[in-house]
């Protein structure tokens, strides 16, 4: 049977490896029903006519009519606008890959969820803002919630689920990036470029800087958190260059299981994608026999302090996630634009936590989407203000 899929972001990384995973499947086991873009117009819709999509949506207005005139005389459906991600989300799927980046993909993801589908999770924001809704949501729809980010799929692909009791703790394996061995000093002086530059995985500029600063392991964390259902405490974090093992589940018997795997995207897609079934993926063998050796150490949060912001966030609970990813997005945005220093991503993103904490309800955890958006522009306004004072 044909499986239905849609992909939200699908000019991103993430969704332009799902397509390459959908370009080599046999014809006819998978339809590409919707994709989505934020405003690459001209990528949008050469993907749209190589793989015949049903509909198309392209969230800003500004290249609309790059992609109407790309797309004129096909059967193609297209729709501009944050209302027209929702409407890709809705239409009538089987699988749905949600990998817009960022807060805004927490709505067309949410939409996606209603529909009871198989949804392919690689937008960390949607735990990391609104967690408890988010999975309040899922349970309530029927959702079969597949993790995307390759070290929740390790844990996915290991974890005994249905006995939680038997788990001692979630242990989440980092590259440690590309200044895991560089001095606070050599930090100070670190440049866009350098900080773009990942040893080993292949990601877009947002992912890339919240490597560097162990901000993405810090927010892989809360949706570690949210995903297992597991508090901050029975979750550690271990740093792990040669990225060969993805992550491990300990239990309470002294077995560690572990997914291993060449840091390829394609292998967590592809599992995903196929669930409950194993899909075929192009990438290069794992030769153990070619391994040196395997190596670990603890994260350096003194040299790494968004790792120890987003820990006390999820610890903090309430608001505090979202004010941290939030607060982080604006302080990454600034840095790609050089308007601000490497390492005054993490101090940023402290400011907006200690302000927001002396709010009444911060610990509160937001109770809907729109709250979930207010909470989430101010922590935005207060990161720019932080900025601006610099």
């Amino acid at each position: 049977m044909t499986k239905r899929v849609t992909i939200l972001g699908s000019t991103g990384s993430i969704g332009e490896s799902t397509l390459d995973l959908v370009r080599r499947a046999k014809p006819g086991d998978i339809k590409i029903v919707s994709l989505t873009a934020n405003s690459n117009a001209k990528k949008l819709a050469a993907q749209a006519i190589e793989f015949n999509a049903e509909y198309v949506a392209l969230a800003n207005h500004k290249n609309a009519n790059v992609l109407q005139e790309a797309l004129s005389g096909t059967a193609i459906e297209v729709g501009v606008g944050p209302e027209a991600l929702i409407e890709a989300a809705t239409r009538a799927a089987d699988f749905c890959m949600a990998a817009i980046i960022g807060a805004a993909g927490l709505e067309p993801t949410l939409a996606a969820v209603d529909q009871g589908i198989h949804l392919g999770l690689a937008n960390k924001e949607c735990l990391v803002c609104a967690g408890d809704l988010f999975m309040e949501r899922v349970k309530a729809k029927g959702t079969t919630l597949l993790p995307v980010d390759s070290e929740h799929n390790a844990i996915f692909q290991v974890l005994e689920s249905d006995k939680p009791e038997g788990v001692r703790r979630l242990i989440l394996t980092a590259s440690g990036g590309p200044f895991r061995e560089a001095s606070i000093e050599t930090l100070k002086k670190v440049t866009r470029e350098d900080a773009l530059n990942h040893p080993v995985w292949s990601m877009g500029a947002k992912i890339s800087i919240d490597s560097a600063t162990l901000m993405n392991k810090g927010l892989e964390l809360i949706e570690a958190s949210y995903l297992f259902d597991r508090p901050s405490s029975e979750i550690d974090i271990l740093v792990h260059p040669q990225s060969i093992i993805h992550s491990m589940v300990e239990y309470i018997d002294g077995s560690i299981l572990a997914q291993l795997g060449s840091p390829d995207m394609r292998t967590p897609i592809a599992y995903a994608m196929g669930w409950p079934d194993r899909m075929a993926a192009p990438v290069e063998r794992l030769d153990l026999t070619k391994i040196s050796g395997l190596t670990f150490f603890e994260p350096d949060t003194q040299k790494f302090p968004s790792l120890r912001l987003a820990r006390e966030a999820l610890e903090a609970g309430g608001k505090a996630p979202c004010v941290l990813n939030a607060a982080n997005e604006i302080a990454v945005a600034a840095f790609l634009k050089e308007q601000v220093k490497f390492l005054d991503i993490p101090r940023i993103v402290e400011t907006a936590l200690d302000q927001h904490a002396k709010q009444s309800c911060f610990s509160r955890s937001p109770c809907d989407v729109a709250e979930i958006i207010s909470t989430d522009n101010e922590a935005r306004i207060t990161a720019h203000e932080h900025i601006v004072s610099l």
